[in-house]
């Protein structure tokens, strides 16, 4: 049985990261790359945001009674194969189990332009997702 408090729990840590990404997200893509520190807390924070998407992901699959995704990346496409989020949608958004990866472990070299579009993106993408969590859990 999906646990909606804990749900609801990751959601608020969510919007509490989303609101620190806000301030940021009025800035040009100029301004933003003129301050290093900008970076940084761009980085921390969707670090955290998509962790707790990837959370919700595992925990509402595995409650379904499906066994844990294989990586975080198919936590967002099981999630479409399961009618929790439309297809398109979940294949879409799996992109930032990736982004989440390169942010936590730094495999390759951070493009901070990237980073910057990856927030506008995700700044637009965590509304819908969070509709389509709270639509499932509440049926």
């Amino acid at each position: 049985m999906v646990n909606k408090d804990l749900i609801y729990r990751k959601i608020k840590l969510i919007s509490k990261d989303l609101k620190g990404l806000k301030q940021i997200s009025y800035l040009s893509e100029k301004e933003y790359v003129a301050n290093p520190i900008w970076e940084i807390q761009v980085e921390r924070h969707l670090e955290r945001i998509i962790g707790r998407m990837i959370d919700i992901n595992y925990h509402i699959i595995t409650e379904i009674g499906d066994p844990p995704p294989s990586d975080y990346f198919e936590s967002f496409v099981n999630l479409g194969k399961l009618k929790v989020l439309p297809k398109e949608f979940s294949q879409e958004i799996a992109s930032y189990a990736g982004l989440r990866n390169r942010l936590v472990h730094e495999y390759n070299f951070l493009d901070e332009k990237k980073i910057y579009q990856a927030m506008k993106k995700l700044m637009k993408d965590i509304p819908k997702y969070f509709q389509y969590i709270e639509k499932y859990i509440e049926g």
